[in-house]
């Protein structure tokens, strides 16, 4: 007997039972987000300095806030400076964080180049989206800020790439992407309808939808058929391992976030589930 060829065979019959290696474009590099989050926080500052000075304030309200009138005056740039203007801590806290939850894996996916522009149409669209229901409601003047339309339209894409992840809807339920977006979205109808008849809150609702929009479009014709449930979702590895389903989506996630957080962000719990993985893989 040939224990050469056959110590061969053995490892070649681990190999295929190994997780199949982390996808290329999980370890790309990322670019885009951290120089957004950057953006924003730089015009954060300077919106906390303009408390101090009226000249300043005065140059960050025209052109830094987005409205039809401001549009009607010719202030076009506004579409886009908007989307990066935030006043208020709880407000660019949410959206920077969002933002980079959602961003930095589709910018990986996408290429920093189609995201970039990806988001940046987003903004304008959700800026015009906030402009054309505020005057159609009759309250041109309302002005609006933030990155939420642009963030709305990542989550959604988001959504429809990995519609099983779970995301935590205010940072403690956990509900599947799909689940929580189309949440989102419902409840920016409600509160648009509520603004419509008097009521409702101070919320850009009509940006959040029209972020939204052009997510969905971005996603039924430039990704629908280009990226599929093999980028990460929940399907079984190319192993003879055999996963439940429940085990199969978490071992997705765990790579994922392996990938883009490192073995750090790993609790106890995903840590010991790997490791009964590893040795089931083994043992088979």
């Amino acid at each position: 007997m040939d224990t050469r060829d056959s110590s061969q065979h053995r490892m070649e019959r681990l190999h295929a039972r190994l997780p199949a290696p982390i996808p290329a474009w999980m370890t790309r590099p990322l670019r885009v987000v951290p120089a957004i989050v950057a953006l924003n926080a730089v015009v954060f500052v300077v919106w906390q300095l303009a408390r101090l000075s009226m000249s300043l304030e005065g140059f960050m309200a025209t052109n830094f806030l987005v409205s039809w009138v401001r549009l009607e005056h010719g202030l076009f740039w506004t579409l886009l400076t908007s989307v990066f203007s935030h006043i208020d801590w709880w407000h660019f806290g949410i959206n920077m964080v969002v933002l980079w939850s959602f961003g930095s894996v589709l910018e990986r996916l996408l290429g920093w180049r189609v995201f970039l522009a990806f988001y940046l149409a987003s903004g304008v669209v959700a800026s015009a989206a906030h402009c054309c229901v505020s005057f159609a409601m009759g309250r041109a003047g309302v002005a609006a800020l933030g990155a939420s339309g642009a963030v709305s339209a990542l989550l959604l894409v988001y959504a429809l790439l990995f519609p099983k992840h779970r995301i935590l809807i205010f940072g403690i339920v956990p509900v599947p992407a799909l689940v929580g977006a189309l949440g989102f979205v419902a409840l920016d109808l409600w509160g648009l309808f509520a603004q419509g008849h008097g009521g409702g809150l101070p919320i850009g609702h009509g940006a959040h939808l029209g972020g939204a929009l052009c997510g969905l479009l971005f996603w039924a014709f430039a990704m629908r058929g280009r990226f599929g449930p093999a980028q990460g979702q929940g399907s079984q590895p190319e192993t003879g391992l055999r996963l439940s389903p429940e085990e199969a989506e978490l071992f997705d996630r765990l790579r994922t976030k392996l990938s883009l957080e490192g073995a750090g962000s790993l609790t106890p719990e995903e840590v010991k589930f790997l490791r009964r993985v590893r040795e089931r893989a083994l043992s088979d």
